[in-house]
């Protein structure tokens, strides 16, 4: 084992053009919005690669040879542990991926809406997990972009959260407090859905981000 002794987790959805980011699509068109989903995909595998963890997970639903990128996503992906999304709904997906991830440390789990995520601050939370029962990151549009806890067990709560709502975050956070889980909060971003969320995670990436290229690139 070397790095923290944390599993970091990505869940992550196969950039298949008219089937990822469907309602940015439906403004710039599925092809464009799969080369978007893949370059963040992308740019988060890279930040997640860096970080100084002790395994490296993502849990991909959809097909990854109709994906936008998929060879440059096969090849990042070799340096990770690769599992299938398996459940009714993305809650159950989710509270899954955190039990099939898990090889007895702490699991910090992410999403591939988040592009301009550092390894620093993934560290950051990773240490953070390490001395809370669990950790909760905000994202801006009222979800969250990142949840850390101490055991599989405690992500079962996530399979009663309505997910994808301007509420889910409180959600989330109400049904980890009636587990009797209190989440130390991290620092809060800005995810991407519709075109309008663009600009602001674009600016926030790095100068080499591929998100922030690709959607320049579309006008966004």
């Amino acid at each position: 084992m070397s790095g923290l002794p944390v599993t970091l987790l990505v869940v992550a959805k196969a950039p298949e053009p008219g089937r990822a980011k469907t309602r940015l699509g439906a403004t710039v068109g599925d092809l464009v919005a799969a080369d978007i989903a893949a370059a963040a995909l992308l740019d988060t595998l890279d930040a997640v690669a860096d970080t100084p963890v002790a395994a490296r997970v993502v849990a991909l639903a959809g097909d990854l040879d109709a994906a936008a990128g998929a060879a440059q996503i096969r090849y990042r992906l070799e340096e990770f542990t690769v599992i299938e999304q398996r459940g009714d709904g993305f809650a159950d997906r989710l509270a899954n991926a955190h039990a099939d991830s898990s090889s007895g440390y702490p699991v910090l789990q992410i999403g591939m809406d988040t592009p301009q995520v550092t390894s620093g601050l993934l560290a950051d939370c990773a240490r953070r997990l390490l001395q809370a029962p669990a950790v909760l990151g905000m994202a801006r549009d009222g979800g969250w972009w990142a949840l850390g806890v101490q055991t599989p067990g405690m992500a079962d709560c996530l399979r009663t959260v309505p997910m994808s709502q301007s509420d889910t975050g409180e959600l989330t956070l109400k049904a980890l407090h009636d587990n009797g889980i209190d989440p130390v909060a991290v620092e809060s971003l800005a995810d991407f859905d519709i075109a309008d969320d663009i600009a602001v995670v674009r600016d926030a990436c790095g100068p080499d981000s591929r998100f922030a290229r690709v959607a320049r690139a579309a006008g966004l």
